[in-house]
């Protein structure tokens, strides 16, 4: 009786419908709702719908090959934006064609247009072996002579989302910031690459206030901050990993700041290849307020590079209330936040050549601003290769405290060590730290401002 039941059984399955085992996802094709493969069509309507409707089912908005061009589109929930091989999204070169009911940007509202843009959604994902090219080019979004940035869209924006995928994808052209993230969690970013080096402030991932991220096996080369958590409002940046990632800037590569009212804590990076940037490959940036701890950098090399390692705990004071743009001029009076604190960072295993002449951008900079001191700083197995060049008059300069300021290293000018500068600090530990220097350089190799427990170890 029990075989004979068994048998039965095994029929019934075997006559099924495979569905019921193989649940593929339903995948939507934008030229079905009306997309063409056309530059100049705007397909902006057809993508969106095919977004809404996905959005109500579940599953996969497809960009076949082929270039579509599009103004702003909102991703909703539970929809994957899949690009495949030879597709490409192209951003309109019209303002007029991007939306403005959307969250801006609190800091930097000339942005707040965008081409991709997500608020309040899960489980969004941008995949596959296609382009998103926003075709940022100052002929098509110029910078604005006689103001500070000039109105540009980003390439994408998600605000307050969550467990975000990107995977594959190449994101290019954008005309200011990449992909901007804010108050969102759980995001992967995986074998994405970004080229975005048309203009100015062309950020490569801009994460603000952003939780439990992994970004790895990623290719970015950007005009701007390469990798750059962010921080406008309390919400800490903290939980995030960047692993095995290739990154070339023309500002930062891995950068906390500039924005750091609630701040950055238990961030990793590691194994990566910084080569090839400009004004600080390495920035740890506290300058409005809240912490930056618990940051652990460890086996990166670096090679041509100006820069390599910038901290500072400063006092702006930003509160970011409102929607601010940056102020890059001198400044002397704070803005009303408190000073924050920086401590606990470890950065090791780093392998630096600074071929740039520009001894302005050159030297490691340590420094806190008086009465309020940067705390527990390790330096393990560092060996950089400095130009040189400094003169015996720049090394009697007396550095200013600028404590107000943006915070850019060679806005203190060129500073009176070659090696490493180190002012209002704590407990700041060198170990086997191999600093070096190609042509004669009459400054000091450390220069030290109020400081205690400095310790340098073989």
């Amino acid at each position: 009786m029990f075989i004979k039941s068994f048998n039965i059984f095994i029929i019934c399955i075997l006559f099924l419908p495979i569905s019921i085992f193989c649940q593929t996802e339903k995948i939507f094709n934008i030229v079905d709702f009306g997309a063409v493969n056309d530059t100049n069509i705007v397909s902006t309507k057809a993508v969106q719908k095919a977004i809404d409707i996905c959005s109500k089912q579940g599953g996969i908005v497809r960009v076949p090959i082929g270039r579509f061009v599009i103004g702003t589109i909102k991703l909703k929930s539970n929809v994957e934006l899949n690009i495949v091989q030879g597709g490409e999204l192209l951003g309109s070169t019209l303002l007029s064609d991007y939306s403005t009911d959307i969250i801006g940007s609190i800091e930097a509202p000339a942005f707040n247009k965008c081409l991709i843009y997500a608020d309040n959604s899960t489980k969004v994902k941008i995949t596959g072996k296609g382009t998103i090219n926003g075709r940022g080019y100052k002929s098509n979004f110029p910078v604005e002579v006689g103001k500070t940035l000039g109105e540009r869209p980003m390439l994408i924006r998600f605000v307050n989302c969550s467990k975000i995928k990107f995977s594959e994808i190449t994101l290019q052209n954008s005309a200011s910031w990449c992909t901007h993230l804010v108050d969102c969690q759980n995001i992967v970013i995986q074998n994405t690459v970004i080229n975005s080096f048309l203009s100015i402030n062309n950020d490569g991932f801009d994460l603000d206030g952003c939780k439990k991220v992994l970004i790895e096996n990623c290719n970015i080369y950007s005009g701007d901050d390469a990798i750059c958590p962010k921080s406008t409002s309390d919400n800490l940046c903290e939980n995030i990993i960047v692993r095995n990632c290739k990154v070339t800037s023309h500002t930062a590569a891995f950068k906390c700041g500039t924005s750091s009212r609630g701040g950055f804590k238990n961030i990793k990076v590691t194994n990566c290849d910084f080569s090839g940037t400009k004004m600080g490959a390495i920035k740890l940036l506290l300058v409005d307020g809240g912490i930056l701890e618990d940051i652990d950098i460890s086996n990166i090399v670096m090679n041509n590079v100006e820069g390599p390692i910038f901290i500072r705990l400063g006092n702006r004071g930003r509160t970011y209330d409102k929607p601010t743009e940056q102020v890059y001029s001198k400044a002397v009076n704070k803005e009303g936040a408190k000073v924050g604190s920086i401590k606990n960072i470890k950065i090791r295993n780093i392998k630096a050549v600074i071929e740039s002449e520009d001894i302005n951008k050159n030297c490691i900079m340590i420094t806190g601003i008086p009465e309020h001191y940067i705390e527990n700083i390790l330096l393990e197995n560092i060996d950089i290769s400095y130009h040189g060049g400094g003169t015996k008059e720049v090394a009697k300069r007396v550095v200013e405290e600028d404590i107000a300021r943006y915070p850019e290293q060679f806005f203190f000018g060129v500073l009176p060590a070659w090696g490493a500068y180190i002012r209002h600090a704590k407990n700041i530990t060198f170990k086997n730290v191999k600093l070096s220097v190609q042509n004669r350089d009459d400054r000091e190799k450390f220069v030290l401002v109020d400081v205690e427990g400095f310790k340098n170890e073989k």
